[in-house]
């Protein structure tokens, strides 16, 4: 694989005038602006966002509101950053999310005509951002409205939203969502997901392919050591579509098989209830990070089933060597490499069943043999940061090259050839 040579250094250039470069100024800095929907907490869409400011230090970054903490600021590295109207709008801060039917209008008020190229990192309205002919726009897609496409009859039972006045108001406002959804999918230049399974997202709700450029991984963090046990381990949030609670009816019929089950959440006394009563299953509490990569470290299995966008803890129980146990939809199939492959690092169950889970569980210790820590820390380290990074590069990289514009020359390099980086759809 040939690395990106010098000519990208220019991206990460600091940027001292507003003026749009010109044919005659083709050595000028490329401008950027990134734009993200909202800043409230550090979580997943904010590593990336993290990654990306890192890449770009002279961009400018463009939100619809900004309520992050102070103490969780620091990844944003001190850039620039403009706010939409809706920051100032009445309980914004604790109620931006009921400002929902807003935002489409919000984020088009953006100006962003002085920009080369522009980001959106998208999971709600960042990719509906207006640009011009001469503008290069990327968006990187965590996925497209779950709660306006295919889920919204699941979001409407949880909110209990599926009937009365109110439901049917919250059903018209999804209805004229999903048309600008569509209508701003046509102003994205180049659309790259964090998962195959967001790409097929992608392609059903826009009909547009994708890049695959998986989300940045912390490895380094997640190392392998210890011994390994016999305990199989689950590690996640206590809500519904994680289904914790069919990991724990699976080891009901495996008795003489542990489960160490590490989370809490709103369902934690229904799964509580499931487990009381066996005492092969051990619930605990949230745990520090680093009890949390000693158990990765001596687990039998990670085991994961729910049905994930990307799915974070399966790689970082890969980069702890520890084999994963996953549910073969979402984006498990990215990341775990199954006993059907000629180096698996774990095992893709067909049903989120108890019955699928436990078959797994036994399919597992005939053939752990021929997964080993190696194999599951060398796979991890396609998600690490470094890969993210390269893998970006590249995309911006081509596109600034098939838009045409001759004010840079920009050498493409190779992107990863794994499977978790190519052309979705093609």
């Amino acid at each position: 694989m040939t690395p990106l040579r010098g000519s990208l250094a220019s991206f990460a250039r600091p940027v001292d005038t507003p003026t749009r470069s010109t044919p005659a100024q083709q050595d000028a800095p490329l401008r950027v602006a990134i734009v993200h929907e909202w800043l409230d907490q550090y979580a997943g869409s904010e590593r990336v966002l993290e990654q990306l400011l890192g890449m770009f230090p002279g961009a400018d970054l463009f939100v619809l509101v900004d309520f992050l903490p102070p103490a969780e600021r620091a990844f944003l590295r001190g850039h620039a950053i403009t706010t939409s109207f809706i920051q100032r709008l009445p309980m914004a801060r604790r109620r931006f999310r009921n400002y929902l039917p807003l935002m489409p209008l919000a984020v088009e008020q953006f100006d962003l005509a002085g920009y080369d190229l522009i980001i959106s990192s998208n999971h709600a309205v960042a990719k509906g951002v207006i640009t011009g002919p001469g503008q290069v726009h990327i968006s990187y897609v965590h996925s497209p409205m779950r709660y306006a496409w295919d889920l919204q009859a699941q979001y409407m039972r949880q909110a209990g939203l599926d009937r009365g006045v109110k439901g049917l108001f919250v059903r018209w406002v999804l209805h004229h969502l999903r048309t600008w959804d569509v209508r701003s999918s046509n102003g994205v230049d180049v659309f790259v997901a964090n998962s195959s399974y967001i790409a097929d997202r992608i392609r059903k709700v826009y009909r547009r392919n994708a890049i695959v450029v998986p989300p940045p991984v912390e490895v380094d963090r997640f190392t392998p050591g210890g011994r390994r046990t016999d305990t199989y381990l689950a590690a996640t949030r206590f809500v519904p579509y994680k289904r914790a609670d069919l990991i724990v009816q699976a080891f009901a019929g495996m008795p003489n098989r542990r489960l160490l089950l590490v989370g809490d959440g709103p369902e934690r006394q229904r799964v509580q209830a499931v487990a009381s009563g066996l005492p092969n299953v051990e619930i605990r509490p949230p745990v520090a990070h680093a009890e949390l990569v000693r158990l990765m470290q001596e687990c039998a299995a990670f085991i994961h089933a729910a049905e994930e966008d990307f799915g974070i803890t399966m790689v970082e129980a890969q980069a702890c060597g520890a084999p994963v146990i996953a549910f073969c939809r979402g984006g498990a199939r990215d990341i775990v490499v199954d006993l059907q492959q000629p180096q698996p690092t774990g095992v893709l169950f067909r049903e989120q069943s108890p019955r699928s889970i436990a078959a797994a569980v036994v399919q597992f210790e005939h053939e752990r043999h021929r997964i080993t820590t190696e194999r599951c820390r060398a796979n991890a380290m396609r998600f690490s940061r470094a890969a993210f990074e390269r893998n970006f590069r590249a995309v911006v990289a081509d596109s600034l090259s098939v838009a045409g514009q001759a004010r840079w020359h920009v050498d493409a390099g190779e992107r990863d050839g794994s499977p978790a980086s190519v052309l979705a759809g093609t």
